[in-house]
């Protein structure tokens, strides 16, 4: 049985720590969505490249519902997500680790619900905590054990890309009390908490954002920087993976819907 779900960003592309790797598209009524499966100490675990394996698609045409709907079509019950970000807090410098609380919506033009009416019916859910709480302690417990140094309670601004903000908003991002910037975590959180899943994001920080940092932003920056600490993210969810084989006692399942698929 497959119940946990690992969710790859910029940087993480390829499962490399699972075995027996096979690689399959699955079909969901909001498009396919191509997945890896294997296993990792008896653990069967699923992976999805978010911009596909080699970074394809930009952030505001990811297939975000084909992409979660895929994984619940699966039986997926957990997932776990990276995002390469920019920084908006000191205390969270390049080379950082992050978990995510809370997030701030500034996306455009994204489908952003599975529930648009009509045969899909109206359904209004409940945000008050976006991130599973318990994969959250487990996953801070299992950067304790591998001696990893992961923060949490990040405060995540999602914008729609693909270009990078400027310094007028990330300083109105930082008035709202954003810490973190980024382009995919929402809708992809939004998806995750409709469909009943347990989904917690690993924030990866590659660079101090724009009016913060001294250097022109690039892409490439942010690619060296998570090269640079790939290691130590396969490492946590190598930790993870072992960390969150246990039956779900959270809220999180009741406070989804029945997504159709």
């Amino acid at each position: 049985m497959i119940s946990l779900a690992i969710i790859g960003g910029t940087g993480v592309y390829d499962p490399q720590m699972l075995e027996g790797l096979r690689t399959f598209e699955v079909n969901t009524r909001y498009g396919s969505a191509l997945l890896s499966q294997g296993s990792f100490r008896g653990q069967e675990v699923v992976f999805l490249a978010r911009h596909g394996s080699k970074h394809g698609t930009p952030p505001h045409k990811v297939n975000y519902r084909a992409n979660i709907a895929a994984l619940l079509k699966l039986g997926a019950e957990k997932v776990v997500a990276t995002a390469a970000v920019g920084s908006l807090n000191e205390k969270m410098p390049p080379g950082s680790m992050i978990l995510l609380e809370q997030f701030l919506d500034f996306t455009k033009a994204r489908e952003a619900t599975f529930f648009d009416g009509g045969e899909s019916g109206v359904v209004h859910s409940d945000f008050t905590a976006p991130y599973c709480p318990e994969i959250n302690e487990r996953l801070l417990a299992a950067a304790r054990s591998a001696e990893l140094e992961l923060q949490s309670g990040a405060v995540y601004v999602c914008t729609e890309g693909p270009r990078f903000e400027t310094p007028a908003e990330i300083k109105m991002f930082r008035q709202l009390g954003g810490d973190l910037v980024g382009m995919t975590n929402v809708p992809e959180v939004v998806l995750a908490r409709e469909a009943g899943l347990c989904y917690s994001t690993v924030a990866l920080s590659t660079n101090f954002a724009a009016g913060i940092s001294k250097t022109v932003l690039t892409h490439r920056e942010v690619l060296e920087m998570m090269a640079e600490n790939r290691a130590k993210v396969r490492c946590l969810l190598k930790e993870a993976i072992v960390a969150l084989a246990y039956s779900r006692t959270c809220t999180c399942q009741s406070l989804g819907s029945t997504v159709p698929l």
